[in-house]
């Protein structure tokens, strides 16, 4: 049986300093060596801190690897949600559990991204006076030429067609966000949720870490290509409506050509008669606007199917489990409070009765 509590308000003093987000799905095999690599990083930071483990449904061990580390260091909380909702809900779900007064560190747990990178990103926080610092990439290791290829065509894409929501090239999820930065981002409760354009749409002032990204330590990629290619869909459709600019000038350049042809025909027959014109000309024509109206159709499907989603008004994601962390700073059995102008996307937790 479950049942509905309340998130009890958690005075800002008593909250840890800083807050790592770490959404995983069958993460197993690295979880444990991930958090024996953090902990000493965090720990020579000199702030108080958690790390808040989010299970997104997985169908592994990552649960009880995560319920284990955290009954041997209070830091650590755990967020199980009630069924696999995919990383950008799963990260969404950390963000709004995460009890930080100060700042956010989001990072994978693949330790693809090193966690040795944060004490560089709190540096140009404090140093710069900056609210996001995002980790950039220098190198990408492990990773396949394809994937390499594709990926930067995506950054050439997004800066051409992005508008005013710039991304930042090679650069992912992991970044360090202030306390004010990340009350904005939580503000956003859109269903369809590319969580690297929401972080530039906030703005704040940021700045640039450059890093070397390692392969990954143990377990599989759980992005295939056919992941990335809808992930790219995602991008592209909820930061822009350029494509259906596209259509609407290809409809345009298809008439105006049509046209021009059919002006050609007519010439042609005041001039020369009118022979009977050959079957193949007639399919490739038939044939080709069909194409160009079958495309349009689903780029605008595309839309109206995110439309149809937004107006559900359905909660991002369920909670079926929330253990907050037990720093001494914090009340014992304390649920992180909603940050301020945060619409929640769902109650605290359902907690396990």
């Amino acid at each position: 049986m479950t049942r509905l509590s309340a998130p009890s308000p958690v005075h800002a003093q008593d909250r840890p300093a800083l807050s790592v987000v770490v959404p995983a799905y069958n993460e197993q095999e690295v979880l444990e060596a991930f958090h024996a690599r953090l902990a000493p990083v965090m720990e020579a930071i000199g702030l108080p801190w958690e790390v808040v483990y989010v299970n997104d449904g997985s169908r592994d061990a990552t649960l009880s690897v995560m319920l284990g580390l955290q009954a041997a260091d209070p830091r650590v909380a755990v967020v199980n949600l009630s069924r696999n909702f995919g990383k950008e809900i799963a990260l969404t779900a950390g963000l709004d559990h995460a009890a930080a007064r100060d700042a956010v560190v989001v990072i994978d747990a693949d330790l693809q991204d090193p966690p040795e990178v944060i004490p560089d990103l709190v540096a140009a926080w404090r140093g710069q006076g900056v609210d996001i610092a995002y980790a950039q990439r220098r190198v990408r290791e492990g990773e396949t030429w394809l994937k390499k290829a594709t990926a930067a065509a995506f950054y050439r894409v997004m800066q051409r067609i992005g508008g005013k929501v710039q991304l930042p090239p090679n650069t992912g999820d992991f970044r360090l966000m202030s306390r004010r930065a990340l009350d904005a981002l939580l503000s956003l409760r859109e269903q369809h949720r590319f969580m690297k354009g929401l972080f530039a749409w906030v703005g704040f002032p940021s700045a640039a870490v450059l890093y070397d990204r390692a392969p990954r330590a143990a377990g599989e990629t759980k992005w295939n290509y056919w992941k990335l290619w809808n992930l790219s869909l995602e991008g592209i459709t909820s930061f822009t409506v350029g494509p259906l600019k596209i259509a609407t000038y290809l409809g345009l350049a298809t008439a105006v050509f049509a046209a021009f042809y059919a002006g050609l025909i007519v010439l042609r027959t005041l001039i020369w008669g009118n022979p009977v014109a050959g079957y193949p000309s007639l399919m490739a024509v038939v044939l080709f606007l069909g194409g160009i109206q079958l495309m349009t159709l689903g780029i605008i499907g595309e839309y109206l199917g995110r439309v149809f989603n937004e107006t559900k008004g359905r909660p991002l994601y369920l909670v079926e489990r929330h253990r907050p962390s037990r720093v001494e700073a914090a009340p014992t059995g304390g649920v992180a409070a909603m940050p301020t102008g945060a619409v929640p996307a769902a109650p605290s937790g359902f907690n396990a009765a």
